[in-house]
């Protein structure tokens, strides 16, 4: 049949609109518009049937509709000039929350014949929103005698815009005693505190009123403030102090009333009340994170009263507060950030749609009979939602859009052989044990004239090979070669194989049909950089014209033990306090490995050539890593210990990786100071000049530092004194003139203390006679 443009313009309109849709087929299928938020009733969005190569006075015929997943109401599409545009506010918070992604999807379907387009349009964040606090005052109770650098921590600003429209600074309006400090830790969350500049003065300015200005990134910029009402406190001057700032625990969703989540722990120096510890949560804490968890006052557990639901909310930051009983009390914070993990305990949802039905026994392959959508409220692989099919029928699914699937013909149709087909559709997510749901749709097949006598048609087979990356080079793979019903040159095949690096094909030549097709390995294969390869195999006949077919090879790479645990660092350090209990933890350390299975699973132990002291001092769980105390820790006996821990791997033949940990045992006042007397030179002469040494004093104190420096006091109002000669000895000597005739003999006591908090102390006592001179003439009564 011959066609004439000038003869028929309906064959020039029929062949445009196929090249059109050819075209857009051959593209990315998928549209991408975008719109700011808060965009105003009618705002142009796009040329949506333009774009989609569709005439104008075809859309309402082939019933044009728009379906969105999202929001329905929120864009429209002008049927008369195909220009969608916005039907409602818009508003990127409530639709998307703080994502940095935000975006609408919509389903184009145009029917007669069936059509599916997909159009994503991406909201703009635009800065609608100030920065908020979450109280207009904050009070703030400051001991006079808090040090210059002391920090207050502040709960920040937050914005829920997104970008820089949401990236906060902070002012202080001008104060000579106090300065803002923010830090960003590694979450990304601001730590807003005051830091003191200078010494507080209760009874000069017994209280501050300062500003605290939020400004956000946005143009124009948008501010929020909170006003802090400082009153400072007399007395108790020891504050709490956290062992930490922050907290960081994970908690999987969905556990029980009741689960301990975390245990904070402050300690204060001070004694009696002023000691004494009352944790709870910042005044500031939400109603809503009060309802998830409970602080217990006295020992500081957190524990979990309310459902934890990883889709509610992925985290909670929970100020904490650790107030001493003195009068005034004082209190130390500390931030708790607890990470949610994600439980499988989401079914997917699977819908089938755009229903195209019967199916013409002739409808070419890639025909689209169904549109589905799939999704998952789980996070990660839990929702990561993947679709099969019934197996043996000749339709596939071929996954077209993020969580979208079209149901297409994938091998011909022939109605006399089997006229119509049950299929179920299963969507499964990824998680461990994985949910899944299932729907089923019936497809009947509707009659054409297609039977003649026909010839069996080829077969293509996917290969799928599992090869171990230790495998040599120049190693051998076969491979199943094609097969073809012609004779002669017709039949005779070349093979050819998709350039890679890592094979090259072996294929036989004219002369040696017998000789199989095969994979020759080139170059050595690593699985930790490429786990797998996909090749394209082409086979040519020797027709004129000649046809080809082509069959995908997965070459799945095996792991092999060639990587050896490593630690995160090779040198730790870490300080212990002498006199912990057993079971004390002193660190937990960590190797990774980048093999998988038995290759990766990582025993802990200590090395060989550990000391038998420090086996004895010491265990490591093989399993965690955790190195804990299993014996007294005496500072006098060792200051310090050097470890040596191996990570083994449960390879064939397994590897090792180490690292050194020193453990330096902090000292406690534990030792009474020792004090002991020598070379006294007694009885003393009456008549001994000041400054005669009696006797030589030493002291001693087991312990270090302060808790180790000796200072010595005497019974005071007698005529000695001590004199410190050099380190360790003090000196007894005649401090003023003696008479035997006044005082006969002194029982001094020699009192040392050393410089621990509390200081303890030792005592020793030394009886002096005086001995008589002749330094009194004979005198008469009268």
């Amino acid at each position: 049949m011959l066609f004439s443009w000038r003869e028929d313009p309906g064959a020039q309109r029929l062949l445009l609109s196929l090249l059109l849709l050819a075209a857009w087929e051959a593209g990315s299928g998928q549209l991408h518009y975008s719109v700011p938020e808060e965009a105003k009733h009618g705002t142009f969005v796009g040329r949506i049937a333009q774009d989609l190569g569709l005439e104008l006075a075809e859309l309402v015929p082939r019933l044009f509709r728009v379906a969105s997943k999202d929001r329905g109401d929120l864009l429209e599409v002008n049927l008369q000039n195909g220009i969608l545009f916005v039907n409602s506010r818009i508003d990127r918070e409530e639709l998307c929350g703080r994502s940095a992604d935000c975006s609408i999807h919509l389903e184009v379907i145009v029917d007669r014949p069936l059509q599916v387009f997909h159009v994503v349009v991406e909201v703009k964040d635009i800065n609608d929103n100030p920065p908020v606090f979450p109280t207009a005052v904050k009070n703030l109770f400051i001991s006079e005698s808090r040090q210059p650098g002391s920090r207050f921590s502040l709960e920040g600003a937050s914005d829920a815009d997104i970008g820089t429209n949401s990236l906060l600074t902070y002012n202080l309006d001008s104060t000579e005693y106090f300065t803002l400090d923010v830090k960003r830790n590694d979450e990304e969350i601001k730590s807003l505190g005051l830091v003191l500049k200078k010494l507080l003065n209760r009874e000069d300015t017994p209280k501050h009123h300062l500003l605290i200005t939020a400004i956000d990134g946005g143009k124009p910029e948008l501010t929020g403030t909170t006003q802090v009402k400082i009153t400072v406190l007399d007395v108790n001057d020891n504050a709490p102090e956290f062992e930490r700032t922050v907290y960081k625990v994970r908690l999987f969703e969905n556990v029980p009333n009741g689960t301990l989540v975390v245990i904070v722990n402050a300690s204060d120096l001070d004694e009696g009340v002023n000691k004494d510890i009352v944790y709870s949560f910042n005044t500031d804490t939400s109603v809503y994170v009060l309802s998830k968890f409970h602080l217990d006052p006295v020992n500081g557990y957190i524990s979990v009263k309310g459902n934890i639901d990883f889709e509610e909310t992925k985290s909670y930051e929970i100020q904490v507060e650790a107030t001493d009983k003195g009068n005034p009390p004082m209190a130390d914070h500390c931030t708790v950030l607890v990470e949610i993990l994600d439980v499988n305990d989401n079914v997917p949802e699977l819908v089938i749609k755009s229903l195209s039905l019967p199916v013409l026994e002739d409808s070419p392959l890639g025909t689209v009979i169904a549109l589905i959508s799939v999704s998952d409220r789980d996070s990660g692989v839990n929702g990561q939602v993947t679709c099969n099919l019934t197996t043996h029928v000749p339709f596939k699914l071929v996954s077209t859009f993020k969580n979208y699937y079209s149901l297409v013909l994938d091998s011909p149709l022939d109605r006399e052989s089997v006229s119509a087909y049950e299929l179920v559709v299963t969507a499964r997510d990824g998680g461990s044990p994985s949910l899944w749901a299932t729907a089923s749709v019936s497809v009947e097949v509707a009659d054409v004239n297609d039977n003649a006598p026909a010839f069996p048609q080829p077969e293509y087979t996917v290969f799928n090979l599992f090869i171990a990356e230790s495998r040599p080079l120049d190693s051998r793979f076969p491979l199943e070669g094609a097969s073809d019903a012609d004779i002669g040159e017709n039949a005779l095949l070349t093979y050819r194989l998709s350039p890679n690096e890592y094979f090259s094909l072996e294929k036989p030549s004219d002369d040696e049909r017998v000789k199989g097709l095969g994979l020759i390995l080139r170059k050595s294969l690593d699985r930790e950089e490429t786990p797998e390869i996909f090749l394209v195999l082409t086979v040519t006949d020797g027709g004129k014209p000649e046809l080809t077919g082509t069959v995908q090879l997965l070459i799945t790479v095996l792991d092999a033990n060639d990587n050896a645990p490593v630690f995160d660092r090779t040198l730790y350090k870490v300080k212990l306090p002498e006199n912990v209990t057993n079971g004390t933890l002193v660190i937990k350390l960590n190797a990774s490995d980048l093999d998988e299975g038995l290759n990766g699973d990582i025993i802990y132990s200590f090395s060989s050539d550990t000391s038998p002291n420090v086996k004895s001092k010491f265990h490591i769980d093989p399993v965690t890593g955790q190195i804990m105390v299993k014996g007294y820790i005496d500072f006098e006996e060792s200051k310090s210990y050097e470890i040596i821990v191996e990570g083994i791997d449960k390879g064939q033949l397994p590897l090792s990786g180490h690292c050194r940990v020193i453990v330096e045992v902090e000292d406690n006042n534990d030792n009474v100071p020792d004090l002991e007397f020598k070379s006294l030179s007694l009885p003393i002469r009456e008549d001994a000049p000041v400054g005669t040494v009696i006797a030589l004093i030493s002291v001693s104190d087991r312990d270090s530092g302060a808790n180790g420096q000796v200072t010595c006091t005497l019974t005071s109002h007698v005529p000695f004194k001590l004199v410190s000669t050099f380190k360790n000895y003090y000196s007894l000597v005649l401090d003023s003139a003696l008479d035997r005739e006044s005082v006969s003999a002194y029982e001094l006591v020699v009192t040392a203390r050393d410089g621990g908090s509390p200081s303890l102390w030792a005592t020793a006592s030394v009886s002096v006679e005086v001995a008589d001179v002749n330094d009194n003439a004979p005198a008469f009564a009268q």
